[in-house]
């Protein structure tokens, strides 16, 4: 039986999403750590990577399960008094058997949250904090990643992908309180896309921001920090 697990989880405790040789340390390594340990071996298939310190409030991954865990509701129950509290298992619904995590998946939605005034220790895992912000600006100059664009000046090197090129759907800026929260979906991010348009909404103008977009001039972008960025939603 083949069933989604809706993830949420606290990045800052993780090296990443994804399961690495090095160590267990992951989101995905707890999971399937915790799984082995229920007899259940089968690989955990992630809706996509999400970086050290990146945070998710819905991660979906799909898993097949063998016959003898056909009670979701207790399998539900167990995980979580036997994950890590950084992890948890939000719910566990069955899907067809066709279904797939990373490839079914239609749009893909992050936020990133900055907040507008002077570090704090109790939410600096969570936020980025900037004294200084034009929000205008921003408001403005995020609308400029809407459309098919080559994202290749937007991705950290070294990454390993066919295409380069990304639809955004929807990119905008909204203040809550002291909050800003940029919103972005898409039907696809390469590695570290989001961070380095937040980072290039903080450092360029608009003229620089459609130049290193239509990659006529480069610009160093340093990419904005893990922290403020959370995987929101993944639309099958």
């Amino acid at each position: 039986m083949r069933v989604a697990l809706h993830l949420a989880y606290n990045g800052t405790h993780f090296l990443g999403s994804q399961t690495q040789k090095e160590t267990s340390n992951t989101v995905l390594g707890e999971l399937e750590n915790v799984l082995k340990k229920l007899g259940i071996e089968q690989k955990v298939i992630a809706s996509g990577r999400t970086d050290k310190g990146v945070h998710a409030t819905m991660q979906i991954c799909h898993i097949d399960l063998p016959p003898y865990w056909d009670d979701l509701q207790k399998l539900h129950r167990v995980l979580n008094t036997m994950l890590c509290d950084a992890l948890h298992v939000k719910k566990i619904t069955r899907v067809s058997n066709d279904f797939h995590a990373r490839y079914s998946a239609k749009k893909r939605r992050y936020r990133y949250i900055i907040k507008a005034t002077q570090s704090n220790p109790f939410e600096k895992d969570f936020v980025t904090f900037i004294t200084h912000i034009d929000y205008k600006k921003i408001e403005q100059n995020i609308e400029l990643f809407i459309g098919e664009h080559d994202f290749k000046q937007f991705m950290k090197t070294g990454s390993d992908v066919k295409s380069t090129k990304r639809v955004i759907y929807k990119a905008f800026a909204y203040k809550y309180k002291s909050y800003i929260v940029l919103n972005f979906e898409a039907n696809g991010f390469l590695r570290s896309q989001i961070r380095l348009m937040v980072g290039a909404l903080l450092q360029l103008n608009a003229y620089e921001i459609r130049q290193h977009l239509a990659c006529t001039q480069t610009y160093k972008i340093k990419p904005a920090p893990a922290n403020g960025l959370y995987l929101s939603k993944i639309l099958y």
